[in-house]
């Protein structure tokens, strides 16, 4: 039996063959990747017990009596997290009854809930679990509104119950596709933001009452209290820098807002006034190119100068066609970027704490998601190389301690294909 196979065998072995309940593991000399930020650690150990990291890193003693495993060529690190998916929101994007990533025709936006609508049989959850995604938040995407709705945290947990917080954050769509949708114009798209937090601060303050001229439903109305106050984060889709400006000020009316933003394209141009309002960036890395009048100043040094200016960046917007098992390879091109004279890109450390930890601490989970550190969940992939490269997988998965299938419909292909019988193809497929 090959060497590989003896460690597959022996992880297997970690846990019972059920998904029930999770099992305490040890895993011993691998290289540990702790999310934190900092640099993996050689020979390093991870220690789960009842669903949770009790330890992770360097000269760790294994708890006597649990079962551990030999980890040696392997890395450990935790589960990635996808900030921004539209995971299990759709089936077949172009099969409008399969697809229940947007509600065009809804007379709500503001108050429209993704959490009911996530199909835990979706292909595309077992698909990103293979690729170590552990964790994501799923949003939904505008309808007819600058409003998408609110969107969810999710874990990828072979199971039926996904969902660990519904209604975890609006989103708001401004720059140029809120332009379209508010009637054709920025100024629109701000006075119908602002309108609408007006509106919901009016019911908040006056419960029951409701102007005659009032434009959002009432449950609209209802679904944006949270946001004012700073209890449900508002994420806000927004990419040039003059409007990242414009959004920043609105915590001068707003001061309780909770605001994220996504793309961001230009923020390295205002990297300074975002990281003075402590707001964070859900960004997508590799955008370089002027696609719109809003990207005129791409670069794929966007992320790494505005971390350097002391703004909290991950990486995510995952969703159609770039799916979440892409972010490790899109984390280690920011790792590369730094050989580019002139670029900035990201340590190690840095890139794959954009794809774990900092995407957690931005959805409010930090501390408790996307790191192995003491009482973190017991989220951990096994890889047979540097996750960052792309010729390295997943060869294990847990979530909160329990290993996971990695078989899913894609594998399965990939399997049926592989060694196909030709006795009876046609002469045409003679080789």
């Amino acid at each position: 039996m090959s060497r590989r196979a003896l460690v597959m065998a022996a992880l297997a072995a970690v846990v019972l063959p059920g998904m029930a309940s999770a099992q305490d593991f040890a895993i011993t000399n691998a290289t540990v990747a702790t999310g934190d930020g900092g640099a993996p650690i050689e020979h390093g150990t991870v220690v789960v017990r009842a669903g949770k990291v009790v330890a992770a890193g360097a000269g760790i003693a294994v708890p006597a009596g649990m079962r551990s495993v030999d980890g040696t060529g392997k890395w450990v690190t935790p589960g990635l997290f996808s900030a921004v998916t539209d995971l299990g929101l759709w089936d077949v994007e172009g099969v409008a009854d399969s697809n229940d990533s947007e509600a065009g025709k809804s007379p709500f936006n503001a108050a429209l809930d993704v959490a009911p609508a996530i199909n835990p049989a979706n292909a595309h959850i077992a698909i990103s679990r293979e690729g170590g995604v552990t964790r994501a938040s799923v949003a939904p995407v505008n309808g007819d509104s600058i409003f998408a709705g609110q969107g969810a945290l999710i874990d990828l947990g072979a199971g039926v119950d996904l969902v660990n917080t519904a209604r975890a954050f609006q989103f708001v769509q401004l720059g140029e596709a809120g332009a379209r949708l508010a009637g054709g114009s920025r100024v629109a798209a701000h006075v119908a933001l602002r309108n609408a937090l007006c509106e919901a601060r009016d019911l908040a303050t006056v419960p029951g009452a409701r102007s005659s001229d009032a434009m959002l439903t009432r449950a609209d109305a209802l679904a944006l209290a949270p946001v004012l106050d700073g209890r449900q984060a508002l994420y806000v889709g927004v990419e040039r820098a003059a409007d990242i400006r414009s959004v920043l000020a609105l915590k001068t009316e707003f001061p309780k807002l909770n605001l994220v933003l996504v793309g961001a394209t230009e923020g390295w141009l205002v990297a300074g006034a975002i990281a003075a309002a402590q707001v964070p960036v859900i960004a997508m890395p590799l955008r370089d190119l002027p696609a719109s009048f809003e990207s005129l100043a791409a670069t794929q040094s966007n992320v790494g100068r505005m971390k350097k200016a002391g703004v909290k960046v991950a990486i995510g917007m995952f969703g159609g066609s770039n799916q979440p098992r892409y972010a490790p390879q899109q984390a280690g091109n920011l790792v590369a970027l730094n050989r580019l004279p002139g670029a900035v890109g990201l340590t190690w450390g840095e890139a794959f704490a954009a794809i774990t930890s900092v995407p957690a601490e931005i959805s409010g989970m930090g501390g408790k998601e996307g790191v192995l550190a003491p009482g973190a969940v017991g989220d951990v992939v096994v890889w047979d190389g540097d996750p960052l490269e792309l010729s390295s997988a997943p060869v294990e998965v847990y979530i909160d301690g329990i290993r996971q299938p990695l078989d899913n419909h894609q594998s399965r292909l990939k399997q049926r294909y592989k060694s196909l019988d030709r006795t009876y193809l046609p002469k045409a497929y003679d080789w």
